[in-house]
């Protein structure tokens, strides 16, 4: 199985998962165009698409859904709520709602070879999922865009080959920075995002000896660097007495706002 993180921020997000009979995005947040030469930097076309897993409605995960359906005709899967409210998104255009298919959290299916799973979490959205994909013995899930988590989200999370998981903010840059009140409320409230320092505490419970490669994803382009997300998460790590690992031992990289990252294959 391949993991492949085309783009991962506040302003969209892509993650390709595929294997030899299957294939499938995690989110559409950026344009086709973009989407396209990321696919044709490992040798794929969105024509090799057999899915598209959209975790919620919000423009930053379904910016180029619909050229992207337009074009390659692509089934799209998400919670029914996410689906009304992805087809009443008006700059999507107009896009085939026979291409939808409706599914249900904690309920798996399949695409090919590959099991699917999609597990609830707590975000401002209709009915927003994180995905769990599973071929084989081989395992990956992206989990973002969400203000808390619980034993659920850490039993959905366990023994993973690959993770990308939420590090969205830095919570003194965005107490200190320009945004309104109402909406740094909004960032740290239970509906909202995971801070650095909450993204290492997740991180620290789901770390194993076989895990190939975690990512910190969905860095806020106001409140958050690289640099950063990185260095608080390795530093939470070191000072969690539970946490036996150390910077070194499991790799841990940030995903990119704007480029793909190297293609990970599990």
């Amino acid at each position: 199985m391949d993991f492949y993180s085309i783009a991962s921020g506040s302003s969209g997000n892509c993650i390709y998962v595929g294997t030899d009979r299957a294939s499938v995005l995690i989110d559409a947040g950026i344009s086709c165009k973009k989407i396209t030469e990321a696919l044709h930097g490992i040798d794929r076309s969105i024509r090799d698409l057999t899915g598209i897993l959209v975790t919620h409605e919000h423009s930053d995960h379904i910016a180029g859904l619909g050229v992207l359906s337009r074009k390659a005709h692509i089934p799209v899967y998400a919670t029914q709520a996410t689906i009304r409210q992805i087809l009443r998104y008006a700059p999507l255009g107009k896009v085939d709602e026979d291409l939808f298919h409706p599914i249900d959290a904690d309920r798996p299916f399949f695409i090919g070879d590959m099991r699917i799973e999609a597990f609830h979490i707590s975000h401002d959205a209709a009915d927003p999922v994180a995905y769990r994909v599973e071929s084989g013995n081989q395992a990956a899930a992206v989990a973002t865009d969400m203000g808390c988590y619980n034993r659920y989200t850490l039993n959905h999370l366990r023994n993973l080959d690959v993770v990308l998981l939420e590090a969205n903010h830095d919570e003194n840059m965005l107490q200190a920075g320009p945004y309104p009140y109402p909406l740094k409320r909004r960032i740290m409230g239970e509906k909202g995002h995971l801070s650095n320092i909450a993204c290492a505490m997740l991180l620290s419970q789901i770390l194993h000896d076989h895990m190939k490669m975690a990512y910190l994803g969905h860095l806020s382009k106001t409140n958050n660097y690289a640099d950063l997300a990185y260095a608080t998460v390795m530093s939470e790590l070191a000072m969690d007495p539970n946490c036996p690992y150390q910077e070194g031992d499991i790799p841990i990289h940030v995903a990119s706002r704007e480029h793909p990252m190297e293609q990970v294959r599990i």
